[in-house]
């Protein structure tokens, strides 16, 4: 009997049945976009797996408007889609209205494949049930398209937790390094507006509040699954002057709007704010425009992790991957059941 041909697809060499997945996206700026177009680029990935995935609606604001997305996609400003999804992936951003839409999906048991950091952060009393049960991914959550979540959810379970240090947030990143070339605050920020690198108002982001996001939802994997937003301690970088960024310079240091986790007074203390750390630290060595953590365990010791942490192609790597995962089988990332000690 004639052995396959390479070439051909896994399912045809063993008679695998395919599959159709329906699909749901709620949102399509630059993200749902690059996540649609992705789905699209890695479809040999998807018919190696005798899988077929149909988009049976992407909710819009305005179905009329142009967008670069795949030929036939379902553009739609109703939800009705989501009674038919097998999988619903999630890049509106804010709160209210997401929730609003995903609250009965998730009780149906369905999985979500989720970017919104503020989501889980500030509605995880209401999400916590569905993210033990391994309904929720959410990989790109924190640092997009850099792996961080996957490890701090399984393999460095194993490993205890001591100490994290971060650089989440690109926008911030970029008005420092301009700051550190002798711009001013505000004219570090119209430069990073004038480029799309911060919203009008940019609070969220220079106010640390994108970066508190990011990091309740990395110390419900290191310190207890029930590790609640309004526990971290935020300041933002709207007050740094260039006479503290250039005092930092002269004694070799540099400014990074930093989120911390540490164990302090016998409690775990979370903070996200500015601080001066000396330049070849590794979260000053990272590059101007990556994101990078420092994650410190007993037995493992301390991990270097950095990489792009923001863009609609390297957020939406991250969710495709999110959705392989759920196909192979593996649940979604599971916090910790308690607070520790």
């Amino acid at each position: 009997m004639p052995s396959p041909t390479p070439n051909q697809p896994l399912h045809a060499q063993h008679q695998v049945p395919v599959r159709e997945i329906t699909l749901g996206l709620l949102g399509c700026g630059s993200v749902g976009t690059a996540f649609l177009q992705l789905l699209e680029r890695r479809r040999q990935v998807f018919d190696d797996m005798g899988v077929r995935i149909r988009v049976t609606g992407v909710l819009v604001r305005d179905a009329a408007r142009p967008r670069d997305v795949p030929a036939g996609t379902p553009l739609t400003e109703s939800p009705d889609f989501l009674n038919e999804c097998s999988v619903v992936v999630e890049v509106m951003g804010g709160t209210s209205q997401p929730l609003e839409l995903l609250r009965p999906y998730l009780r149906s048991g369905r999985p979500v494949i989720t970017a919104n950091k503020a989501l889980l952060a500030e509605c995880w009393d209401e999400l916590r049930p569905y993210a033990l049960a391994g309904q929720l991914y959410y990989e790109a959550s924190v640092m997009a398209g850099t792996p961080v979540i996957g490890p701090m959810s399984t393999v460095l379970r194993a490993s205890t937790f001591q100490r994290l240090q971060a650089v989440v947030n690109g926008t911030c990143n970029f008005i420092l390094t301009c700051m550190e070339e002798g711009h001013t605050y505000a004219a570090a920020l119209a430069e990073a507006q004038a480029l799309g690198y911060a919203e009008d108002p940019p609070t969220l982001d220079v106010g640390g509040f994108d970066s508190a996001h990011k990091l309740a939802v990395l110390a419900r994997f290191c310190v207890g699954g029930d590790f609640a937003y309004d526990q971290i301690a935020v300041q933002g970088i709207e007050a740094l002057t260039p006479e503290l960024v250039r005092a930092a310079a002269q004694r070799g240091e540099r400014y990074k709007l930093v989120a911390e986790l540490r164990r302090e007074d016998g409690g775990w203390h979370a903070s996200v704010s500015p601080q001066a750390l000396p330049a070849d630290h590794a979260l000053c060595t990272a590059g101007a425009s990556r994101n990078a953590m420092v994650y410190e365990g007993e037995e493992c010791g301390p991990l270097f992790f950095a990489g792009g942490g923001a863009g609609g192609m390297v957020t939406a790597s991250a969710m495709v991957g999110d959705l392989l995962d759920w196909l192979i089988g593996f649940p979604g990332h599971v916090p910790l059941h308690g607070l520790e000690g």
